[in-house]
């Protein structure tokens, strides 16, 4: 679905690729990990610098999480184009989500019924103890990504049924933040984007505001 305005978004990372985005000599790189919140892409943070700060020292404390160990917590800021958004705080795409998760199902019972095996659908997992937020997302990763490559799909294109160029997710996370509350303390807006060469207009590097 396509959106009316630019979105402003942080990306937290080292402070050496962070120059070198900055520089122009690179782009946020794609994460595909198979429990990725929202499938494939280069992940930012709506307009939360802190959050994408807090990440980025977040990673410095617990390499295993990232691939590349980060030694200097920097963010880095992104205008991001959302071309073809599918929105995930927007009902006509959850439907579109939920719909490509039956058609992802009906694929996988067919599969395990030639194959000779039990259907086995990806779990959202925990990825600690006491985890009640289920941070690998691997069904949720797993569906997004099928719908990404049935649009990829040359028919569905004659369709008019594009491939989308970016998702937004909104995600309460973590624990309440005060008592009796639904407001929980990493509540936050994601975004992934499929190819940032595309889709991102500009990077720039934020000013610290106290």
């Amino acid at each position: 679905m396509r959106h009316s305005a630019w979105i402003l978004a942080y990306h937290g990372c080292d402070r050496s690729i962070g120059d070198q985005i900055l520089r122009g000599d690179s782009e946020v790189k794609p994460s595909n990990n198979e429990y990725d919140w929202l499938g494939k892409g280069s992940y930012f943070w709506e307009n939360s610098y802190s959050r994408a700060l807090k990440w980025a020292q977040f990673l410095k404390e617990h390499p295993s999480y990232t691939h590349k160990a980060i030694k200097d917590p920097f963010v880095v800021g992104a205008i991001i184009d959302p071309g073809n958004c599918l929105d995930l705080t927007e009902a006509e795409c959850l439907d579109i989500l939920k719909e490509a998760y039956a058609q992802y199902v009906d694929v996988m019972r067919l599969v395990a019924k030639y194959s000779g095996e039990p259907t086995v659908l990806p779990k959202n997992e925990p990825g600690f103890k006491g985890d009640e937020d289920l941070v690998k997302r691997k069904l949720d990763c797993a569906v997004i990504n099928w719908l990404h490559k049935t649009r990829e799909d040359r028919k569905l294109k004659s369709k008019g049924l594009q491939p989308f160029d970016t998702v937004r997710g909104a995600f309460s996370e973590g624990d309440s933040l005060f008592e009796n509350s639904k407001i929980e303390s990493r509540t936050h807006i994601q975004w992934s984007v499929l190819d940032p060469a595309r889709s991102v207009v500009a990077y720039f590097r934020p000013r610290i505001r106290n």
